[in-house]
């Protein structure tokens, strides 16, 4: 979309846009079929819904499942109905106010404190496109036996088909992501289907316990699952990319279009929930059951496991393409919402071929590191850490999230209502304080080690 004609003012409303280069190309239909206005909205949901199922979850998913069967299960049901609240608010935020959550905290609060924010975020995605990267790697790696070194420099290359596939319209990148989406679903359907998980045990796992929070290891991957599944990047992300749609300025068209992208990422989201939970009950059902196989938290043991224990000799394919998916699609979306966070924190403009690569080498430089430092076996203790790295992050975006759309001077008629502010903000206490505790845990071990 180019800019009209006549523009010319650096800071006019059109430059102060979130993604101004595909702000407002997707068209609406007018009246017809309600079926028509969701489809023309789905998508976004799609993009925000990859970063819920990327390597990240994997390792963890592998690890809560191989070491304590199905118990975690639960975690990832309450952590995906987090998810898909905060999500929804995100994409209210960036329909009612036209902004994204950085750049309204780039309006609202100091330079110093939207910097100190800016910051903070940037090593969230850092540890997020650590996992992706990594992922993608791992699964090259598998497949092919691409060292994993060239194959995180081969991950850069997401670089170059983002901005191919923008340049078409931004409905191409939404349609290579929800095929991947279904590809990576596909393979995990099959994985269910020889695993053949206890029905009745898997459907304890969905009802909380106690343990979780009582047991130190479990609380450590709990919070990693959560960290891996409420990815506070995506809340960056969502906010913007929402605005691709042509939804207009007046109040019906805003109504209609926070109401429709609810839908589209609740769906979006429940299949990430499908995603997620199959592969910790793939992991349950076929490593928990014998003790030696408990301390399974690798994505390449994983693979290697799978053929014998599963009994077929396709069944690490499987997994290892899945994963290829599952890492380059997050990697699409992780390279969007770089772009995104620094445009609105910093309002910097750059071209977009260098925004990106530069958001790729923020993950790239320390996947390269890692590798140099700890070798191809630390990768997997480092997927897990990451993601307990993005949980610490999250407080720092749901809260300022909850108080935008909870503030009628930025969302007018569109501020959320008491009994939406009676769930978001205890889920915002209730992440902090996990935090909090997962911190002191930490110490407490490390001190006492």
């Amino acid at each position: 979309m180019q800019k009209p004609a006549g523009v010319t003012n650096s800071d006019s409303e059109w430059d102060r846009r979130s993604l101004r280069e595909v702000h407002g190309t997707i068209p609406i239909p007018v009246g017809g079929h309600p079926w028509k206005k969701m489809l023309a909205f789905a998508g976004p949901g799609y993009l925000v819904a990859v970063g819920y199922m990327d390597p990240g979850n994997w390792a963890t998913d592998i690890a809560g499942g191989a070491k304590f069967g199905y118990t975690l299960l639960s975690v990832i049901v309450l952590s995906n109905f987090m998810a898909i609240l905060l999500q929804s608010l995100a994409a209210r935020l960036g329909i009612a106010s036209g902004r994204d959550l950085a750049q309204a905290c780039r309006d609202s609060y100091s330079k110093r404190t939207a910097f100190a924010l800016w910051i903070v975020c940037e090593i969230a995605i850092a540890a997020c496109d650590l996992a992706e990267v990594l992922g993608a790697a791992i699964a090259l790696q598998l497949l092919f036996g691409i060292p994993l070194l060239w194959g995180v420099c081969l991950t850069a290359t997401d670089v170059f088909l983002v901005l191919y596939l923008q340049n078409r319209g931004f409905r191409y990148v939404e349609a290579i992501v929800v095929t991947l989406i279904l590809g990576i679903a596909g393979c995990f359907a099959i994985e269910l289907w020889m695993a053949r998980p206890d029905p009745v045990a898997l459907a304890g796992g969905i009802i909380p316990r106690l343990e979780i929070l009582r047991n130190p290891e479990m609380l450590y991957i709990s919070i990693s699952i959560l960290g891996a599944t409420v990815m506070p990047h995506n809340l960056y992300l969502h906010s913007s990319i929402v605005q691709t749609r042509m939804y207009g300025d007046s109040f019906e068209g805003k109504k209609e279009a926070i109401h429709y992208a609810t839908i589209d990422s609740t769906v979006a989201l429940m299949s990430a929930l499908f995603i997620n939970a199959a592969i910790l009950i793939m992991a349950a059902a076929v490593f928990n059951p014998d003790p030696q196989y408990r301390q399974v938290a690798d994505i390449g043991d994983a693979y290697l496991l799978l053929n014998p224990l599963l009994g077929a000799t396709f069944a690490s394919m499987l997994f290892a393409v899945a994963l290829l998916f599952s890492g380059q699609n997050a990697t699409l979306t992780g390279t969007l919402a770089g772009q995104i966070v620094m445009e609105g924190f910093l309002n910097l403009r750059l071209r977009p071929w260098l925004r990106r690569l530069i958001t790729r080498l923020i993950a790239i430089v320390p996947a390269v590191i890692v590798i140099a430092v700890k070798g191809e076996e630390g990768s997997g203790p480092l997927l897990v850490l990451s993601q307990v790295i993005l949980s610490l992050q999250l407080p720092f975006a749901i809260f300022p999230l909850v108080q935008f759309t909870s503030s009628k001077t930025l969302m007018g008629p569109f501020a959320i209502g008491l009994w939406i502010k009676a769930l978001a903000w205890p889920v915002c206490i209730i992440i902090a304080a996990l935090n909090v505790y997962l911190l002191y845990q930490t110490v407490v071990a490390f001190f006492g080690s």
